[in-house]
């Protein structure tokens, strides 16, 4: 896994929501980083973020300009994105004239040129984005079963099968996430995001259904690492869902004692496949 050549005195974090920001301080916390900042964002990124880090500073989503003088203020050399933000709040953005430039340049805007772009901002700031599973390495799914029952034969034939599928679609930068049944695909995660597909899928599968997350082919693992918590999990069991896969070595298992504790309470197998 790739990480910083040295653990920097001052870490910025760019929080999005979820327990993930929450994690990533505590990871480099442990490994002994000695100042943590955040950037945190209006309605995306969780008040309590504020009791884990030194300094944190509120902004809209597509307040580029005030991030990157915070970032250049805060004294971090270099950054991390953790968590995601909402798709609501991205169809809602509403852009400073620093955000307005950088999308003007941008022939496509996806997720890699739009992250990207602003990777190279923040190089120009004087910060280095780093890659979002950094002090995570615990966090990473093994390969094999990672937590509920041993999946049953038909079952791991749906995740092999989920996963040739899953990384098809990613590859073409639709979605990372899809929802397999009896070798039928059932659902394709795009805009929408992971748990809406996974509802939208186990609806249509009625019952034990599969979910398979991955990672896109040559990802950045600067932005977009996939990842499954006790959310991901709940809403499998609400799908009644029969198990999850997850991309060995590239998928981060947020609160993993929780989401240990929920797969076995719902019967749902969590299995690491290898990419």
């Amino acid at each position: 896994m790739m990480q910083p050549a040295a653990v920097p005195e001052c870490l910025a974090i760019i929080a999005g929501n979820g327990s993930y920001p929450h994690a990533m301080a505590r990871g480099a916390r442990a490994a002994g980083v000695k100042r943590i900042v955040a950037c945190a964002f209006e309605n995306e990124t969780s008040g309590d973020l504020s009791e884990l880090v030194d300094q944190i500073e509120w902004m809209r989503v597509g307040q580029l300009g005030k991030m990157l003088r915070f970032l250049k203020d805060s004294g971090a050399k270099q950054a991390v994105m953790s968590g995601q933000i909402a798709p609501k709040n991205l169809f809602d953005l509403r852009p400073d004239i620093k955000a307005v430039l950088l999308l003007g340049k941008l022939r496509e805007r996806n997720a890699e040129s739009i992250f990207g772009a602003i990777a190279d901002s923040m190089k120009g700031a004087g910060v280095e984005l780093i890659p979002a599973t950094s002090y995570m390495e615990e966090a990473l799914a093994p390969v094999g079963l990672v937590a509920g029952p041993a999946p049953s034969r038909k079952t791991l034939a749906d995740l092999e099968f989920g996963m040739r599928i899953a990384k098809e679609t990613s590859r073409l930068d639709i979605g990372q996430t899809v929802v397999v049944k009896r070798g039928t695909v059932l659902a394709v995660e795009a805009f929408e995001g992971t748990n809406a597909a996974v509802l939208r899928g186990g609806e249509l599968g009625k019952k034990d259904a599969v979910v398979v997350k991955v990672s896109k082919p040559r990802q950045d693992l600067r932005f977009d690492v996939p990842v499954i918590g006790p959310v991901t999990i709940q809403t499998a069991a609400d799908a009644r869902i029969a198990a999850i896969g997850v991309e060995s070595g590239k998928t981060l298992l947020l609160e993993p004692e929780k989401l240990r504790q929920l797969a076995a309470a719902h019967s749902i197998s969590v299995f690491g496949l290898e990419g």
